[in-house]
């Protein structure tokens, strides 16, 4: 019996060492694809960790881009605003000499002169509408027209027989646009 015994005890062995031997080739193309699958895995997240430092570079360059054009927008923003008037200036700066000329000529001259003075001073007092309504400066005309406080400012009310009541009767200093805005209003008499 005990001579069976160690006969089954023998078989039983062998029957589990070649169950393992089975087993294990069984585990070695399981095992292989495990790694392989696994291999893959790791090869797709380096190339989405690579994407997404890439897109991440991007960004950052973006961002310096914008950084950038913010800043150069708002130099050059300054910069208009410090020189918006250069062209206006640069225009009028013509006019100045003129007048300088004028006055020189008005301190040496002699009365026979007055009148060339006179004439001299006009085509310089053109010259310097001519710039104004160039750059889009125009006079009012009030006189005779309906008293308008965006337009005009009242300095005093009068009787007036030929006017109505709220008409502009007189103007003491002239008013002046700008394109389609008010400059200076204009002071003005009104009727009562």
């Amino acid at each position: 019996m005990k001579e069976e015994q160690a006969f089954q005890d023998e078989k039983q062995q062998n029957v589990s060492t070649e169950e393992a031997a089975e087993t294990s080739q069984q585990e070695e193309p399981v095992n292989e694809a495990a790694a392989l699958e696994a291999e893959e895995e790791n090869t797709e997240v380096a190339k989405l960790r690579a994407e997404a430092e890439e897109h991440q570079q991007r960004f950052l360059r973006a961002q310096a881009d914008f950084d950038n054009f913010r800043r150069r927008t708002l130099k050059e923003k300054e910069d208009l605003a410090k020189y918006a008037s250069m062209k206006l200036v640069t225009e009028l700066v013509p006019v100045l000499d003129n007048f300088e000329r004028a006055l020189a000529t008005a301190s040496q001259g002699a009365e026979s002169e007055s009148e060339s003075f006179t004439k001299g001073v006009e085509m310089i007092f053109r010259q310097f509408e001519s710039v104004l309504q160039a750059e889009g400066v125009t006079a009012m005309n009030s006189v005779g027209q309906p008293f308008n406080p965006d337009f005009h400012q009242a300095i005093m009310q009068v009787e007036s027989e030929e006017h109505d009541e709220g008409i502009v009767v007189e103007e003491v200093q002239k008013g002046y646009m700008l394109k389609d805005k008010v400059l200076r209003p204009a002071m003005v008499k009104v009727s009562m």
